[in-house]
C-alpha cells in the first residue's frame, strides 16, 4: 500500500525534532459546484540537520505513529 504524500508550509519549528505543517487543499461543494479551500495542520518528524524554519515549503509522508500526534515525517524541502 503506497504511503500518502502531502505538500505544505511550515508554521512552527520551535519543538525538538517536530515541525507543524499547514496543508491547503481545494474542495468542491457537491450540490453547488463552488470550489473553496480547506487547510489542516499536521505535526511532522524532522531532524535538526535539515535546518528547517518557518515559511519553508516541504513534502511530508505518512509513517508509523511516532507519538500521540506525530504520524508524518518530512521527506524533502522544496
Amino acid at each position: 500500500m503506497p504511503k500518502r504524500t502531502l505538500q505544505g508550509i511550515i508554521l512552527s519549528s520551535k519543538m525538538k525534532d517536530t515541525v507543524t505543517v499547514k496543508v491547503i487543499s481545494m474542495k468542491e461543494h457537491s450540490k453547488y459546484k463552488k470550489r473553496f479551500t480547506r487547510s489542516k495542520k499536521y505535526k511532522a518528524h524532522a531532524k535538526d540537520e535539515l535546518g528547517l524554519k518557518q515559511g519553508d515549503e516541504v513534502l511530508i509522508q505518512e509513517c508509523r505513529p511516532i507519538s500521540k500526534d506525530k504520524k508524518w515525517k518530512v521527506i524533502t524541502q522544496k
